[in-house]
């Protein structure tokens, strides 16, 4: 009857919540985490390890990589979404695909409680939270340091009582890394006016120089990266080691918050930012004006929802299916160079493109109507504004 799920991902808060839970609480703990793309064996086995020490009664480290990719990221790419124009909504698109692994889980085993280490100030504990009521409002949900008020120095005290003597050193900067990228945070995105020094980013610059490379698309997907062929998955990947060695995409996004408050986090997110902006450039060239208009603020919407913690509001999935639909011709390849610090894009071969027209070319010479036929179009277009000067001259 206690048996409880909780969200673990090793670091300080949910650790606190592994010890406390068990030990003082006497629920009987199934520590579970997530991988969208962030963690390595060995970070996997390092976290396992730590689990067990606090008490857990069994641990779990569920594969959500392909999930990440074909529920959300997929999506993000197809919408060019960017927060604020910034910010590829790395963690945040990541927080949903991970609370439903859990209630899933926790569904699975007959925990009547699920538990996560999110404070009262973020936006990680409304993702949470309403994921699992929407999806198990039978099941209750625990959050000890929301709850309690706790501060880190409070966590650490009561876990070296319990004969916990790991290293909880706060290092200077807070790292969470994912497929779709990474977020940094220090005590410069807690101001207004300073920058991340250029240590706190993941990524060092390695390589001089210029470099280019040619990404093909098929039907919206990085299906190959100069014309070798692989998942969509893994091109990011592969994209984002080419990349990361130029120091390529790092900027800081300046959001507002679902609680209502500003926040600031710094990034990198190489790959993610060069497929956006490539795929951006193709649907440039091959779709209509109205698909591209209308593709904007349905995309701008979809951004916004998944950040607030909507995604399963059933308006997503319409989205998703224009999204998806508008795609059939985003066929083609982008050559991009990439320089230290930044990335240019040079151009696109595609057999959709609308460039590639008969008609005429612009600036240049038309065939396919007269002098006399432009006259009359644009005489004919005027007449709104024409009326509207007329009716209200006097005025």
């Amino acid at each position: 009857m206690n048996k409880l799920v909780l969200a673990y991902s090793g670091g300080l808060d949910t650790s606190y919540c592994a010890k406390y839970l068990s030990a003082e609480k006497g629920y009987e703990v199934h520590a579970v985490s997530v991988n969208t793309g962030g963690f390595t064996d060995e970070e996997v086995n390092d976290i396992e390890e730590k689990a067990y020490a606090l008490g857990v009664k069994s641990y779990k480290n569920i594969n959500a990589i392909s999930t990440f990719y074909e529920k959300v990221v997929k999506y993000l790419i197809f919408g060019n979404v960017l927060k604020n124009n910034t910010y590829p909504l790395s963690v945040s698109s990541e927080r949903i695909i991970q609370a439903i692994e859990i209630v899933t889980y926790a569904k699975k085993i007959g925990a009547k409680f699920i538990a996560h280490g999110s404070t009262g100030a973020g936006n990680d504990q409304i993702r949470f939270d309403m994921i699992f009521q929407i999806l198990a409002p039978e099941i209750e949900i625990i959050t000890p340091i929301r709850d309690l008020k706790l501060s880190r120095m409070d966590e650490i005290e009561f876990l070296k009582g319990h004969g916990v003597e790991m290293s909880w050193a706060k290092a200077q900067y807070s790292i969470n890394k994912g497929l779709w990228g990474t977020s940094v945070g220090g005590k410069e995105t807690l101001t207004s006016n300073e920058p991340l020094p250029e240590s706190a980013y993941p990524s060092q610059l390695e390589k001089e120089g210029s470099e280019k490379v040619k990404l093909s698309f098929n039907k919206g997907e990085l299906v190959a990266i100069d014309y070798v062929k692989n998942s969509p998955i893994e091109n990011i990947r592969i994209l984002n080691e080419l990349a990361s060695k130029y120091a390529i995409g790092r900027d800081t996004h300046v959001g507002d918050t679902i609680i209502g408050i500003k926040g600031r986090v710094g990034f990198e997110a190489a790959a993610p930012l060069i497929i956006i902006k490539a795929h951006h450039l193709l649907e440039k060239h091959v779709l209509t004006k109205w698909q591209q208009h209308h593709k904007e603020y349905l995309s701008n919407w979809y951004g916004t929802m998944l950040h607030e913690g909507q995604f399963l509001d059933a308006v997503m999935r319409n989205i998703e299916a224009f999204l998806e639909d508008s795609q059939a011709n985003v066929n083609g390849d982008v050559i991009v160079t990439l320089n230290p610090y930044r990335f240019s894009l040079d151009g696109v071969q595609s057999r959709h493109d609308l460039m590639n027209s008969k008609v005429a070319a612009y600036g240049e010479m038309n065939e396919g109507w007269t002098a006399d036929d432009a006259k009359g179009f644009i005489k004919i277009l005027s007449n709104q504004n024409k009326i509207f000067n007329q009716v209200n001259n006097n005025e």
